[in-house]
């Protein structure tokens, strides 16, 4: 069997593995077939997007021979963080030959092939403790849970459904042609308060709440008060309960922050005329129209997406960074009631000097306060609006919504996409920093996909309208069956993937639902899948009980069509993860030393070495078991 001339994944030819912090000896070898050389081989790195001349060109020394190969080994050392490109050269015959990366990732000479992707990192860069640990669990706080407390000073122009909890909500325009998201089911802070306990019994150690500021739409991405949580909530004394309550239950909270844009029925904006006569659309001395960008004063406006009712914002206006990040800013006003970092909204928007303000803020008031950004590609390349990104070089961001993964993984549950999968697996782990890794935020669906539960057994929503996405909202009852079997395998995965598992409330307990707003329904309280609650917890215990995930080693053992199994392991313990997805029995080898143990976790069956149709399995093997086999 012919040994690659190279294969980045492989420590034989890099070492170490993926991203490394600058400063770092990083080897390289090549495996070349014996032939002629007529000068010793060449490791060529550039600096991403500079590709006219090379950022570092360095010779391959001769190490050794087999049978087959000639192997020449060189080290680089990054002296700087920064994202890099690399590919080989060697000359044979008076030519030059390149050796570049094929799209399986193997090399080969080759002119027109890829190069390698190098992620050097800040070598200070840490992550805080609360990422690596846990789980998360997203609420969209207006349907998780309404505690029935009276508020007050509540906007006369609300539809409430209060008796109607569990209703789909309203989605049809209005006599204008508009969809106003005005319709609230009333779900509050004090509800989530409420719900403590249920939530820590899950496994929880995150909340990540979607807006909670002031805004006049339900899904409250367009703010109207950054100060001030929205009356249907509480207020914000009420928030700082709840983050004292959750911490008693070891929880954190998080905060989606929305900066990019605000409403235009704002404090701010005010073309509404809700707070009085002020705001930048009625007064061109107000202290916020330098925060907007008018063409025509003041109906001509630049807005998020051309939604006239989500003007944008001047990121880089002074008086708007100092709003956001200053002394008494937003951020420090919702850091000092309890909130334990933010999730920044539509970062590829964000200008990187914003970003840089934002963390510097944040970690000023605690290193251990988290940022995470929403970014639904590759983070560590990313390109938005013509600039080459950094999210992850140390100084942005902790952790990333880790949205690729996603849907590489539901496509693989569905479908046995097993090359999708791992391809999409190996990359993110390649090319994210380890700090970054060990807290991605790794979910099944969020507020802005359908529920897990439709994606795995509905039918394509592609071109589908909302009066199809309403008519398809609930599963046939053998179809929900099967979609709840897919959902757990495709949980025992998440759950022992690198990263931290999030799950979006009512994920668990059964709901599902195509895009916006048919995956915003209310919490089924009373009518929650309590098998399927069971078993969520379940492996929120496993993450309880074995406190490894921030450092195990990643091992994947089978990726195939019909079974996947992955171990990850440290030297206290090994987790094996295992799940056949196919409707036949499929084998499962296991190495003696998981025979002799007791199975954490099993959905479906397992007998005999097989594990039956749509069954997944969790064995865990302790350090005493361990020391005991060897």
């Amino acid at each position: 069997h012919m040994r690659p001339i190279f294969d980045s994944r492989d420590l034989q030819y890099k070492s170490p593995f993926g991203a490394c912090p600058h400063g770092q000896n990083i080897q390289f070898s090549i495996h070349l077939p014996k032939m002629r050389i007529d000068k010793d081989p060449e490791l060529t790195i550039y600096k991403m997007d500079y590709w006219d001349t090379p950022y570092q060109v360095i010779p391959m020394e001769y190490a050794f021979s087999n049978f087959i190969t000639n192997i020449y080994s060189c080290v680089f050392r990054p002296m700087e963080p920064g994202l890099f490109a690399y590919c080989f050269e060697v000359v044979s015959g008076g030519k030059v030959f390149s050796i570049k990366r094929k799209a399986d990732n193997t090399a080969d000479f080759a002119d027109d092939g890829m190069l390698w992707q190098l992620t050097v990192y800040h070598a200070e860069m840490t992550t805080p403790p609360i990422l690596r640990e846990g789980m998360f669990y997203q609420i969209f706080p207006d349907r998780f849970c309404n505690s029935g407390v009276p508020k007050d000073n509540v906007p006369q122009d609300r539809v409430l459904r209060g008796g109607d909890w569990g209703g789909l909500p309203y989605w049809r325009p209005d006599s204008r042609g508009e969809v106003l998201n005005n319709d609230y089911f009333g779900g509050d802070l004090q509800g989530i308060i409420d719900k403590l306990d249920y939530l820590e019994s899950l496994g929880v150690t995150i909340l990540y709440l979607n807006p909670i500021f002031e805004a006049h739409s339900n899904h409250r991405y367009n703010t109207a008060d950054y100060m001030n949580v929205d009356p249907l909530l509480g207020t914000n004394e009420d928030f700082r309960r709840l983050c004292a309550t959750a911490k008693k239950h070891g929880i954190s909270v998080i905060l989606d922050g929305v900066f990019n844009h605000t409403g235009s029925d704002s404090i701010y904006f005010n073309r509404e005329r809700r707070y009085g006569d002020g705001g930048a659309y009625n007064d061109p001395d107000s202290p916020y129209r330098p925060w907007y960008a008018f063409s025509r004063y003041p109906d001509v406006y630049e807005s998020w997406w051309g939604f006239q009712t989500l003007p944008n914002v001047n990121e880089m206006e002074p008086s708007y960074i100092e709003f956001i990040c200053g002394e008494t800013g937003v951020l420090r006003h919702w850091l000092k009631l309890g909130a334990a970092g933010f999730r920044l909204d539509v970062a590829d928007e964000l200008p990187d000097a914003f970003i840089d303000a934002i963390n510097r803020c944040v970690k000023a008031w605690s290193p251990d306060c988290v940022l995470i950004g929403e970014v639904w590609e590759d983070a560590s390349n990313k390109v938005s609006y013509g600039v080459r990104r950094r999210y992850l070089l140390g100084g942005q961001f902790d952790s990333i919504m880790n949205y690729p993964v996603m849907n590489a993984l539901i496509a693989y549950i569905r479908y046995g996409n097993w090359q999708y999968f791992y391809e999409t697996l190996m990359q993110v782990l390649e090319n994210y920093p380890r700090p970054v890794i060990s807290g991605l935020m790794n979910m099944l669906s969020t507020h802005d996909t359908p529920r897990v539960l439709t994606q795995l057994v509905g039918e394509s929503m592609e071109g589908k309208n909302r009066e199809w996405q309403e008519a398809h909202h609930y599963l046939s009852l053998d179809a929900y069956n099967k979609a709840c079997r897919m959902y757990v395998l495709a949980s025992i995965l998440l759950f022992g993937l690198p990263g931290t598992p999030c799950v979006y409330y009512g994920d668990e307990a059964g709901l599902s639902g195509y895009r916006d707003p048919f995956n915003r329904v209310c919490y089924p309280w009373g009518h929650q899948n309590g098998e399927l609650i069971a078993q969520i917890s379940r492996l929120g215990e496993l993450r309880r009980q074995y406190p490894i995930f921030e450092d195990a080693a990643f091992e994947p053992a089978v990726f195939t069509e019909p079974v996947c199994l992955f171990i990850r392991s440290c030297a206290t313990c090994r987790i094996l993860f295992a799940v056949n997805r196919s409707d036949k029995p499929g084998h499962l080898y296991l190495p003696l030393i998981y025979r002799k143990q007791d199975i954490f976790f099993l959905a479906g069956s397992f007998e005999n070495g097989m594990l039956g149709p749509l069954s997944g399995i969790v064995i865990a093997v302790d350090e005493n078991s361990l020391q005991m086999d060897l």
